[in-house]
C-alpha cells in the first residue's frame, strides 16, 4: 500500500463539512437583482419583485437565497461597488424583514450574497446576510480576505480564471479536474492563512466559468475529486449554455430538465448546495434522491426482486 494511500482515502470518504449549515443536500435560489443577467435579467430588477420572488423560493424549500446585483455571465458589463449595492440593499432588507415578519426560523434560511467586492460584503453582512459567495475565491478585492474571516461566516470560493470578461480566453487546461482542484486548493489554503476557519469554507468547481462543454462535463464526470479539499461543495449547473448545447435547447429558461440532470454528481457526492433558478424543481428532486435512490430499501429490493420496496 502506498505511503499515505488510507489516509487520503479516508479524507475523501468521511463526510464533507457543513460549513455551519445544515446537513444535506441543500437547494440555494437565485435571485438576481440585475438587468442583465444571461437567464432572468431584469425580471428582479425591482426590490419588491425580487423580495416576493424570494419569498416564493422560501415556501417552495429553499435553505438559501443567493442575492446578486452584478452579472457574472461571460463579458458582462462591470458595474461599480455602489452600483452592485444600491441594487442589493434593497432586497437584502425586505427579505430580512420579511423572514422576520413571518416569523420564519431565520437561523434555517440563509442570505447570502454573490459579490467580489469587499465593501459589498461588509454592507450586506451588516444588514442580515450570512453567507458570502464569490466568483473570484475571494481573489479579485484585496480586502475580501479580512472582510471574511472578521466575520467568521460561511464563504463559498468558485474556482474562475481571469474576469467574465476574459475568461473565455483562458480554457486551457491540462486535466481540467485535477487543474481546478489545484487552483482551488490555492485559493483555500490563501483563505485559512488569512484567518478563514477552514470548516466554514464551501467550494464551488464554477461550471461554465473559464471552462468549455467538454471540460464542464469532465468536471462533472468527476466531481469527487473535490472531496480532497475537505471543504463542503457547491454545484451550479443551472440554466448554462452548455446544457443548451447538449441539449439543442436554445432559451435558457427552458433548459430546467437538464439542470436537473446534471446536478445528479452533486446528489451522489452527497452534502452539497445546489445553485438553481427553478427551486420548487430541484427540491422535488432532491426529497426523491434522498427518499427513493438513497434508500437501504432500494439497494434490498434490486437484489432481491424488490420485494423489500416500500409503497407509497
Amino acid at each position: 500500500i502506498p505511503p499515505g494511500w488510507l489516509t487520503a482515502l479516508e479524507r475523501v470518504a468521511a463526510p464533507l463539512p457543513s460549513a455551519g449549515l445544515p446537513d444535506g443536500p441543500l437547494v440555494m435560489g437565485i435571485l438576481n437583482a440585475t438587468p442583465d443577467s444571461f437567464s432572468d435579467g431584469g425580471r428582479h430588477e425591482a426590490a419588491a419583485d425580487a423580495v416576493r420572488a424570494g419569498m416564493e423560493m422560501v415556501a417552495d424549500g429553499a435553505a438559501l437565497l443567493d442575492i446578486g446585483g452584478e452579472s457574472t455571465r461571460p463579458g458582462a458589463a462591470v458595474v461599480t461597488p455602489g452600483q452592485e449595492w444600491a441594487r442589493v440593499a434593497p432586497v437584502l432588507a425586505g427579505l430580512r424583514a420579511e423572514i422576520d415578519r413571518t416569523r420564519i426560523d431565520g437561523a434555517g434560511i440563509a442570505l447570502s450574497v454573490d459579490t467580489r467586492n469587499a465593501a459589498t460584503m461588509s454592507a450586506a453582512l451588516a444588514l442580515g446576510a450570512t453567507v458570502i459567495n464569490d466568483v473570484s475565491a475571494l481573489a479579485h478585492d484585496p480586502d475580501a480576505l479580512a472582510v471574511v474571516a472578521d466575520a467568521a461566516c460561511p464563504v463559498v470560493l468558485m474556482h474562475m480564471r481571469g474576469t467574465p470578461q476574459t475568461m473565455a480566453r483562458l480554457a486551457h487546461y491540462d486535466d481540467v479536474a485535477a487543474d481546478v482542484t489545484r487552483e482551488l486548493a490555492a485559493r483555500v489554503a490563501g483563505a485559512v492563512a488569512a484567518g478563514i476557519d477552514r470548516r466554514r469554507i464551501i467550494v464551488d468547481p464554477g461550471i461554465g466559468f473559464a471552462k468549455n462543454a467538454a471540460q464542464n462535463a469532465e468536471l462533472l464526470s468527476r466531481l469527487p475529486i473535490l472531496a480532497n479539499l475537505g471543504c463542503r461543495v457547491l454545484l451550479g449547473t443551472s440554466r448554462k449554455r452548455m446544457l443548451g448545447e447538449w441539449s439543442g435547447v436554445a432559451r435558457a429558461a427552458d433548459r430546467d430538465p437538464g439542470t436537473l440532470v446534471s446536478s445528479l454528481p452533486g446528489l451522489a457526492l452527497g452534502n452539497t448546495i445546489l445553485r438553481v433558478h427553478n427551486v420548487p424543481a430541484m427540491v422535488q428532486a432532491v426529497r426523491v434522491w434522498q427518499g427513493a435512490w438513497r434508500c437501504d430499501n432500494w439497494d434490498r429490493g434490486e437484489r432481491q426482486g424488490r420485494p423489500g420496496m416500500t409503497q407509497g
